[in-house]
């Protein structure tokens, strides 16, 4: 047997990217496990993954909101696992097709992969919940999908703060069933970043190497 395929431990910092893809049918094959991370222009996104995959390199950042604009597939050590970076929305200097264009591909691919695990919602713990916010939590909670939320840039407030941004949001969220995790972050400190890795290898090692099924 390929001892891929009896790996237990999901390591991030093997994360290499594999390919992007603007299209659904540019994704790599709907088998084994992904885990895919939206945001909000800005919220941290990139960031967020660079931090836990231990690779300042891995997602591009820049100060100019909007520039991810394929969906971009990184690979893992464990057989057919995957972190995928979703476009970014929200106020990127770009014309109105263009981000109708990335919103219908961005729809195809949460409504049609079929080996998508969960959805990481990342969001600036300043400026939380935000109507593109609010609408990923209520597709998940109507797929069904688990939702982990990550409250960035934590490290930006006085502990005292965050901690009440994180109450505000934990009660505002307290009726959908599909958030499994909220967790408090930061990019910068490292804050959330073990939580966040433990919550992401559950779900990638749930029958991450199996094929599935509609």
């Amino acid at each position: 047997m390929d001892p891929d395929l009896t790996q237990k431990t999901v390591s991030f910092n093997s994360a290499r990217f594999l390919i992007s893809a603007s299209r659904l049918d540019e994704c790599p094959p709907d088998i084994g496990a992904e885990v895919a991370f939206a945001g909000r222009s800005n919220a941290g996104k990139s960031s967020a993954l660079n931090a836990i995959t231990v690779n300042g390199k891995l997602a591009r950042t820049s100060k100019t909101p909007g520039r991810t604009r394929l969906i971009n597939f990184f690979s893992l050590n464990r057989e057919q696992c995957r972190l995928v970076d979703l476009p970014g929305y929200g106020y990127a200097k770009v014309s109105r097709d263009m981000k109708d264009d990335w919103q219908q591909h961005l729809g195809h691919y949460l409504n049609d992969r079929r080996c998508l695990r969960g959805l990481v919602l990342v969001m600036d713990i300043r400026h939380p919940l935000t109507d593109f916010d609010q609408m990923m939590v209520e597709w998940c909670e109507h797929n069904n999908l688990p939702l982990m939320i990550l409250a960035t840039k934590a490290d930006k407030l006085k502990f005292g703060q965050a901690k009440t941004s994180m109450m505000g949001i934990a009660k505002k969220l307290s009726g959908f069933q599909c958030v499994e995790h909220l967790i408090m972050f930061s990019a910068t400190s490292k804050r959330g970043v073990d939580e966040c890795q433990e919550a992401l290898t559950d779900w990638l090692e749930d029958n991450g190497t199996d094929d599935v099924t509609a």
